[in-house]
């Protein structure tokens, strides 16, 4: 059985992507992040709650701040990179149910109105929207390096709030040169899937 996407799209998206290291100076424009979001909301979540929010680290201030927070390791790949985001889960996405689900407005309230319960939907579903982010950016040609390397208390107080939750930080252009690692290995089907 063959699949439906083009062979050389499953490339791009799949085969032959990985995360990126070094990046070109080229830059990343508003229109290409807003291409990218405008492709990935479309991704499903659980009560089409979409709690991804997504910090576009632009000024050079802004980069500094976040270099300082990154592991040491990290902290190069960032301050060097076209652009870089914080991808981040909403723990009040249940405000927005009413307008995203309006067939069942209550979900609001029936599910949602502990915070600890909209912590671990809002936890699951935004690194699910982050997983289509990142096939996003490489639908749009470009490269992503998603890295979880950080100081996710640090990040939060700078740059986002006590309702938003840092998941991880994504450096994202054209690939430069050596910005890819060797292919590392992965699992076989049968060591992946069983049937029941």
């Amino acid at each position: 059985m063959s699949l439906v996407l083009d062979p050389a799209a499953q490339d791009l998206l799949f085969r032959e992507a990985r995360t990126a290291n070094t990046f070109t100076d080229e830059p990343v424009t508003e229109e290409q992040v807003q291409a990218i979001y405008d492709l990935v909301k479309y991704g499903p979540t659980a009560f089409n709650q979409s709690p991804l929010r997504v910090t576009v680290v632009r000024s050079a201030e802004a980069r500094e701040r976040l270099v300082q927070h990154m592991a040491e390791g990290n902290q190069a790949k960032t301050a060097a990179a076209p652009l870089a985001v914080i991808l981040s889960a909403d723990n009040e996405f249940h405000e927005e149910l009413p307008a995203l689900f309006p067939h069942f407005p209550q979900a609001k309230d029936v599910f949602f109105s502990e915070r600890p319960a909209r912590e671990g939907a809002a936890a699951l579903n935004a690194a699910l929207q982050a997983a289509y982010f990142i096939v996003g950016v490489r639908a749009a040609g470009l490269a992503a390096g998603p890295m979880t390397g950080f100081d996710f208390e640090g990040v939060r107080k700078e740059f986002l709030d006590d309702d938003h939750t840092p998941l991880m930080v994504v450096n994202i252009g054209r690939p430069g040169p050596d910005a890819w690692f060797p292919r590392s290995p992965r699992l076989a089907y049968e060591d992946v899937v069983t049937t029941v």
